[in-house]
């Protein structure tokens, strides 16, 4: 290799790695560094996690063979590295962007990458499953898991440990030991984490589990003689290698994540060992990147697009979405001493760390364990307290069953705040919050509001906290606030949670815009143009979407049609429930609804999947005016029909 070339620019595949001598590997760990910085810089991404498993990714790809050798992420966003050595360091010009590469592996950029995997604590139950298909099949494979001391907070982790424990087949397990997820990782596992960094070559690996296997179910014998050697007081006297072999599981660590010839060891070690291993990788978040390191936050877990010499953001500073409920909840808090906060290993991402700030002992973050957190909220609502769960709306999917069955079922009093809801954009269709209005939607008892703006955000909360008897939910979307929009006039209240707003209104009654929270500005430029086509529109926000609100049905009857819009998927959504409160109530006026189809959306930015989806003002302006066309004839004059609002 010519020594005065880029070495990045002679990688084109993992088997380019396997020649390199340690002086090449320490240059090319810097280039990589370098480049990550500088394109990241420029698109916004996972800086922070791929900086530091630069030399863990090399070593895996020296020591196994992918994609022979399967490689799973969890959670995806830290494989940017593993896209750059598999031949795809072109795209990162367009990373996260339409067109570009994704922010996380995905099966149709490369025969490297199996699952997108971007909800955590998923990555071993992948690795178990496919670990065992390969054994009855056959095929000799190792599978190699990659997953972060924040996933092992997640249930389903340890739940996969125990099976993969009952087998033999050559699984490989790295725990990236950065004491963190999106924020410093908690709990009794991270406490013991946290004793091996500190202490590296301290091998007796007891505590890593102790705290975390004493607070899971216990399931099968393995876990459950371990335990009992604790409880019986010989935690000294049993060496970590065989209590681990006692369980299935051969250990091998903690190990210097950033020294490369220590890696190459240790999993080459675990590759021969031929079963299940864990390998303990303690490595820095940030690495090699000094603004990433000073961000005690979260090391530049995934900035927007940045200045690469002083990390400073680029983006000028507005009102985002997530300050304007988290001033809120503070004032809340201040009011009412029953209202405390929970998240899921995101405090700064969704607002809590302000209320932990101001009140410290009423905020929680429990790790990235959303099922956990509902019940755990369901606990304190039943010890008198008011749990406002915050959490980004696609993640409270995984929480399903304890939202119906913990919270709603007994009609307790917790509120949850979902975050980047709707259509959010570059991450892709796992962090869509585009299936809560739809999922949620049949709980009984439960309430969704979505605020349009940040005054309707704050009263919406206010009243959804007030709730007494059982559970709410507040939506809103990423990003900046809009303007305000105030109403004409608030009409209804029929339905005990305030009545609807009116946002524009006509002498004529042709259509009724039914808009759903952060839609709003859309709906009045619709509304604005359909007037100048000669007909008369209603603009109606309902406030509370979930159940439908009955003070729709009179409004419905005075209109010629009625068009629901929504920032979430069509099949059962609010149009599905506003057109069966129609149906129930005798109303046969036509309804046409506007959503999100219910597909996969490739990444791009929110405005560049609205136009594909349809959801922009001359597109829906073209398909009201058609349907309005088959019920009513316009009028002749733009005049007669002025909206007000």
């Amino acid at each position: 290799m010519n020594e005065g070339a880029s070495l990045l620019s002679s990688v084109k595949g993992p088997q380019d790695l396997k020649t390199l001598s340690p002086e090449q590997l320490t240059g090319l760990a810097a280039e990589i560094r370098d480049f990550l910085i500088a394109k990241v810089a420029r698109t916004g991404g996972h800086i922070g996690p791929n900086l530091g498993v630069v030399e863990l990714t090399l070593a895996m790809h020296r020591v196994f063979d992918s994609p022979a050798d399967r490689f799973i992420f969890d959670t995806g966003h830290q494989a940017y590295v593993h896209k750059m050595v598999t031949g795809r360091m072109d795209g990162f010009d367009q990373l996260r962007q339409r067109g570009g590469l994704t922010g996380y592996p995905n099966q149709a950029e490369s025969e490297h990458d199996l699952v997108e995997n971007c909800h955590a604590s998923t990555a071993l139950s992948y690795a178990d499953g496919m670990a065992k298909g390969y054994a009855l099949r056959g095929e000799k494979r190792h599978v190699v898991a990659v997953v972060g001391d924040g996933a092992l907070t997640g249930g389903m982790c340890w739940e996969a440990l125990n099976n993969i424990a009952a087998t033999d087949n050559p699984l490989v397990i790295i725990v990236n030991d950065n004491g963190r997820s999106y924020a410093p990782t908690i709990g009794g596992l991270a406490d013991h984490l946290a004793t091996l960094r500190l202490n590296p070559g301290y091998e007796k690996v007891l505590d890593l589990v102790k705290d975390a296997l004493e607070k899971t179910p216990l399931v099968g014998k393995p876990l459950f003689d371990a335990l009992h050697a604790v409880k019986k007081g010989i935690k000294d006297a049993v060496a970590p290698q065989a209590m681990f072999e006692d369980l299935g599981l051969k250990y091998i660590g903690p190990v210097d994540g950033h020294d490369q010839a220590a890696l190459e060891s240790a999993l080459g070690r675990a590759r021969r060992f031929g079963g299940p291993v864990i390998v303990h990788a303690v490595t820095a978040k940030g690495y090699g990147y000094q603004p990433a390191l000073n961000d005690e936050a979260d090391r530049f877990h995934a900035p927007s697009a940045f200045d690469p010499e002083t990390g400073r953001l680029l983006a000028a500073p507005s009102l985002k979405w997530t300050n304007v409920f988290a001033e809120e909840l503070v004032e809340i808090a201040g009011e009412r001493p029953d209202v405390v906060g929970i998240t899921a290993a995101m405090p700064e991402s969704t607002g809590i760390d302000k209320l932990a700030a101001a009140y410290p002992d009423r905020a929680y973050d429990v790790g990235i364990a959303e099922q956990h957190a509902t019940t755990s909220a369901a606990g304190l609502a039943l010890a008198g307290l008011h749990p406002v769960v915050a959490v980004y709306a696609t993640f409270l999917n995984r929480a399903f069953d304890q939202v119906l069955l913990d919270v709603a079922l007994h009609n307790l009093p917790v509120t949850f705040v979902l975050d980047r809801a709707g259509i959010t954009g570059p991450d892709g269709p796992s962090h869509y919050g585009i299936w809560d209005m739809s999922v949620f939607g049949v709980v009984p008892g439960l309430r969704v509001a979505a605020p349009r703006d940040a005054e309707t955000l704050r009263e919406e909360l206010r009243e959804a906290i007030g709730i007494e008897d059982g559970p709410t939910i507040v939506r809103f979307p990423t990003g900046s606030v809009p303007a305000a929009l105030p109403a004409l006039r608030r009409v209804g209240g029929s339905d005990g949670l305030g009545g609807m707003d009116v946002l524009a209104e006509a002498e004529r009654k042709d259509v009724l815009l039914v808009s759903v929270g952060a839609f709003a500005h859309l709906s009045m430029q619709v509304a604005a143009k359909l007037a100048e086509r000669g007909y008369g529109v209603t603009v109606v926000d309902p406030r509370w979407v979930r159940p439908a609100p009955v003070d729709l049905v009179p409004l419905a009857r005075e209109h010629k049609l009625v068009v629901t819009i929504e920032d979430g998927v069509r099949n059962g959504g609010v149009g599905d429930a506003v057109s069966k409160l129609l149906r129930d109530n005798e109303v046969d006026v036509p309804l046409r609804d506007l959503g999100v189809p219910s597909t996969w959306i490739d990444h791009g930015t929110r405005a560049e999947i609205l136009a594909e989806i349809g959801l922009t003002v001359p597109e829906i302006t073209e398909r009201v005016t058609k349907w309005a066309a088959a019920v009513t004839p316009a009028a002749p004059s733009p005049l007669a029909t002025s909206v007000r609002g």
